[in-house]
């Protein structure tokens, strides 16, 4: 029972998020009236706005212009769900669960607005910052993944100069952008949450799985190496790939 509670939670959340990655981007109000069809614009009715459920019954597509709905909605919404279930299992109810849910939203919306708009709002990497610091003052918490204060400063700060180092000097010698600010802004997010410790591995790992998804595309000339491509949803995979993995990775410092 309280698997399928988590479950329904998890969709409810990812419908949210599926609001906030369509109008973030495009300066809309979050709570700006009820979700509509963004072929159609027509508003959408509640029976058709089930997570999950709605758009298998549909067959993905509005039942007002006929005309298909991205599988992102679907996408994100199931995803959401599979977190919710994966942190409650790890963590039961506690506020290390509640923290991890609130940062595993913030990252879904991230990854596709990043993916599709090469953008991360502020909206979303502030609040971050800002609650991955103040976590770190309460000592209740699961120091075996939430560190101190002063570690969580000193990675946020490392996180951010390093993305920020990497486009100064980046700039210096090519003239132009490598990348974005919104990307220090998100591994800044990463040390606060995570410690100075995730900030290396992060990179690192984000550098990898950047690397190895545009080879393909590289090799097929569908991209140049001028490109712009968006860097964030590297990060985010990064992040939870070491959340999962963090014990076995801080090993090879401790």
């Amino acid at each position: 029972m309280d698997y399928l509670l988590a479950i329904f939670l998890g969709a409810i959340f990812g419908s949210f998020a599926n609001v906030c990655i369509y109008r973030l981007p495009n300066n809309k109000k979050i709570s700006n009236g009820r979700s509509f069809c963004p072929k159609c614009k027509k508003k959408i009715n509640w029976y058709d706005n089930i997570p999950l459920i709605s758009f298998l019954i549909l067959g993905g597509k509005c039942r007002k212009c006929k005309k298909e709905i991205s599988i992102q909605y679907f996408l994100v919404e199931a995803v959401s769900a599979f977190l919710f279930i994966f942190i409650y299992y790890y963590f039961g109810i506690s506020i290390d669960t509640l923290l991890l849910l609130i940062l595993s939203m913030f990252l879904l919306v991230i990854f596709f607005i990043d993916l599709k708009h090469y953008i991360i709002p502020n909206e979303l990497t502030f609040p971050l910052m800002g609650i991955g610091f103040l976590k770190s003052f309460d000592p209740n918490l699961n120091t075996a993944i939430f560190p101190n204060f002063i570690n969580s400063l000193i990675g946020g700060v490392l996180g951010y100069l390093l993305i920020w180092s990497i486009i100064f000097f980046y700039k210096q010698i090519r003239n132009k952008e490598g990348m974005g600010l919104g990307d220090a802004k998100l591994l800044a997010v990463t040390g606060f949450w995570f410690g100075w410790v995730s900030v290396p591995f992060v990179i690192f790992l984000s550098s990898i799985i950047g690397l190895i998804s545009v080879i393909p595309s590289l090799m097929t000339k569908k991209i140049k190496m001028t490109s712009q491509i968006p860097f964030g949803p590297y990060i985010v995979i990064a992040i939870v790939v070491y959340f999962y993995f963090s014990d076995y990775l801080k090993g090879f410092i401790f």
